[in-house]
């Protein structure tokens, strides 16, 4: 069978083939040069003509070059020696470690169907005030993290990992996606010195690797999340940072096969491309696979078309806020646009249900007299507003907290906050216990309780 190479492009080689009902789309070609070994991912095929898309750098490749069908298409281990390992997109292991009688899986079958599909209300608790408060998260939920550049995605999802290993010494999936190799090697750093790399397994698809390979990387993070969930019977935790740039990657892709893109830039298959990622994350009987999302919001847009796709998919979003960020109000969460979808009175339970929307009405308030205070001073407000004002000031303070993951920048001792300390101290603030306290005492604390008041 005769496949040559007739047109290259960076991320789009066009081959001919004699016996194109022999291949199929996701199938592997291999080029041989003398230089190195190429791989093509078919993409599309129509007659003879046969558009793929490959794996690396094209530089020294040639037209005319023979292709050949290679056995497998992309895989990855699917074995207990995932963990402590870290891989590339394409299940190529990238830290020096090797696999001992390598079993390996299909990065894109998805063997889950409705029947097997289990939902599971049991509350995982974060110890972020802000997030068990506003936002709880349920095992098999997906949440969002919602952010601009530089509001601290990022350090939010490090501090999940850490909280949620000493809560519940789950295992852990970590995926980047056209992140900063730096932050990448800094996660596997901390791991290891915390002697936690054992509980983890990364999939790094670097910033600056081509589109397809950082297009890759979920599918291949997903797999060895289906590993633990399906062969372990585990309860996984699935970070995903971040999720944007793989609809990023999709739409580089898409221009460079010359398709049209809808508004925005983005390819016309992006939902279909989103549902085949988020449908395979779930809850099964025996296990669950709990993911964390971090999204990229371009020019702080939350309407924009790829986060409102990628939203729709989410079980509650955690919005952070650059306007936040810039009262040194941290982690810098919006709590108006943060949601879950546990915010039931059947779910939470009353007592929880009713401080949550009480505080969002103190909090609403607050801005609305911040604005009458700047126009006619704090003396016109009535004695009950002036009330709701400070006490919401202490709330909004309440609710910052020292991260474990950023101790070394800030010399701050990370808190761990329990769910039953969180609604007394909610309680006590808006009860008036604390109207005595200055509000600078509950920047950056855990529990009140730490103060001795």
């Amino acid at each position: 069978m005769a496949n040559k190479i007739v047109a290259i492009s960076d991320i789009n080689v066009q081959i001919y083939s004699d016996l194109p009902q022999q291949l199929k789309v996701g199938d592997l070609l291999m080029a041989h040069t003398e230089e190195k070994d190429y791989k093509f991912e078919i993409v599309e095929i129509n007659n003879n003509s046969i558009t793929t898309i490959p794996l690396s750098s094209i530089i020294g490749l040639k037209r005319s070059v023979e292709v050949y069908k290679m056995s497998d298409g992309l895989t990855i281990e699917y074995s207990d020696q995932i963990l402590g390992k870290v891989f590339n997109s394409y299940g190529e292991l990238i830290d020096g470690n090797t696999i001992a009688q390598p079993s390996q899986k299909s990065i894109y079958n998805n063997d889950i169907n409705l029947e097997n599909i289990n939902v599971d209300y049991t509350i995982l608790p974060t110890g972020i005030k802000v997030l068990d408060f506003f936002a709880p998260i349920s095992k098999g939920f997906k949440m969002g993290l919602l952010g601009g550049a530089g509001v601290g995605k990022t350090v939010v999802i490090k501090e999940l990992i850490n909280n949620l290993y000493k809560s519940h010494s789950s295992n852990a999936i970590f995926v980047g996606v056209g992140e900063r190799s730096r932050e990448g090697k800094e996660l596997y750093d901390e791991m290891k010195s915390a002697d936690l790399l054992d509980k983890i397994s990364i999939v790094f698809g670097q910033m600056g690797d081509n589109p397809v390979s950082r297009s890759k990387a979920v599918y291949s993070g997903l797999t060895l999340a289906e590993y633990l969930r399906d062969s372990k019977k585990q309860d996984v935790l699935l970070f995903i940072d971040n999720i944007y740039r793989f609809v990023q990657a999709k739409s580089e892709i898409s221009s460079e096969l010359k398709r049209i893109p809808v508004e925005n830039g983005y390819p016309t298959t992006m939902a279909s491309d989103v549902s085949e990622v988020e449908e395979r994350i779930n809850s099964v009987e025996g296990g669950s696979i709990t993911s964390f999302q971090a999204v990229y919001v371009p020019a702080d847009d939350l309407t924009d078309e790829a986060v409102q796709t990628i939203s729709g998919h989410l079980d509650g979003q955690i919005v952070l806020d650059r306007k936040v960020a810039e009262k040194g109000l941290y982690p810098a969460i919006n709590i108006f646009q943060t949601s879950s979808k546990m915010i039931d009175i059947e779910r939470i339970g009353e007592k929880h249900y009713n401080l949550v929307q009480q505080v969002l009405f103190y909090l609403h308030r607050y801005e609305e007299l911040e604005e009458i205070i700047a126009i006619l001073g704090i003396d016109e407000l009535s004695q009950d507003d002036k009330m709701i004002f400070y006490r919401s000031r202490k709330l909004r303070n309440y609710f910052t907290q020292p991260m474990f993951v950023a101790e070394n920048y800030t010399n701050i001792p990370g808190k761990f906050v329990n769910l039953a300390d969180i609604l007394v101290d909610v309680e006590n603030i808006l009860n008036g216990h604390y109207d005595n306290v200055d509000e600078s005492k509950f920047l950056y604390i855990g529990s009140i309780k730490e103060l001795g008041i």
